[in-house]
């Protein structure tokens, strides 16, 4: 009879509980609902359709034939090339930066924390002419560089180093409060047993930080396939050279051919697609994971 009780008297607090959550009105949640819906289907879903849809406007042929052209072929291999080069040096510069700031105090902490936070202030643009005034051939160290024939702007490494400048923020982001919140306990009790620095980052660190690590790639990924406005500056727009596919694009689109633009649009639009699935999987992952423990 004593258990009986106990399961009725906690059911209803429960019940309670959960009504907590919904405590306003339903006509208001469905407002709320349909504003969500409708901004989303406005700004998201109608422009990816009408992005496929223009790309698909005059045939299968057309499309096929937009993407395996000479120019867009250079494009996308110069994106993932960025994309290859400059993945590796944000991770290790993330990993680098949210470890000194998570795990030691020194001077000048915020002033890095600040500086980290740098690009998400300055224009891209502005980022792509400052890369210019340094490195282009009346730039200050542009003689130092014709000297040693050292081209920086209009080729591949102004392309890199305007790609870092706009997406190193990702990684440091995502790990600076995933390592906050997990203290140096562990690492210490880890180094007191006798295991090397490397030791302890791969058994200990790695394992915490995965997922934070995980988000600031797949954001990285996304920024560095994406990126227009500081490339643009520094590409010169070289036709098969230095375009990336937002440049393609860009090229494309002012000639007017809107199906080829729109073909490697839609091309772009699916690795979103695919790095937005890539995410939610990591999401359920993690969840479980943690559910389990």
């Amino acid at each position: 009879m004593e258990y009986a009780k106990e399961s009725y008297s906690a059911q209803p607090a429960a019940v309670r509980n959960r009504k907590k959550d919904t405590t306003e009105p339903r006509w208001v949640q469905w407002v709320l609902i349909t504003i969500a819906v409708a901004f989303i289907a406005l700004f998201l879903i109608i422009p990816l359709v009408s992005v496929f849809t223009q790309a698909f406007s005059k045939g299968l042929d057309v499309y096929w034939a937009s993407l395996i052209e000479p120019d867009a072929l250079s494009a996308i291999k110069l994106t993932l090339l960025v994309l290859v080069v400059s993945l590796p040096i944000n991770i290790l510069f993330g990993v680098a930066a949210a470890w000194a700031i998570s795990k030691f105090y020194f001077r000048g902490k915020n002033l890095l924390l600040a500086l980290i936070d740098l690009p998400f202030a300055v224009s891209p643009v502005i980022a792509g002419l400052i890369f210019i005034l340094l490195f282009s051939s009346h730039g200050v160290l542009g003689p130092l560089l014709d000297k040693y024939d050292i081209q920086i702007v209009f080729a591949l490494p102004g392309i890199i180093l305007a790609t870092l400048f706009v997406t190193f923020p990702f990684i440091a982001k995502e790990l600076i409060p995933v390592m906050q919140a997990q203290g140096s306990d562990e690492e210490e009790a880890a180094l007191t047993l006798g295991a090397s620095g490397w030791q302890m980052f791969l058994r200990v660190t790695l394992p915490n930080i995965k997922w934070g690590l995980l988000y600031g790639v797949i954001l990285c990924t996304a920024r560095t396939i994406g990126e227009f406005g500081a490339v643009s500056v520094v590409s010169g727009h070289i036709r098969g050279l230095t375009n990336t596919m937002p440049l393609h694009i860009e090229i494309l689109y002012n000639e007017y051919q809107f199906a080829a633009a729109f073909a490697v649009a839609s091309l772009m639009s699916i690795m979103a697609i695919i790095t937005l699935i890539v995410q939610h999987v990591l999401d359920r992952k993690r969840v479980h994971g943690t559910g389990e423990n």
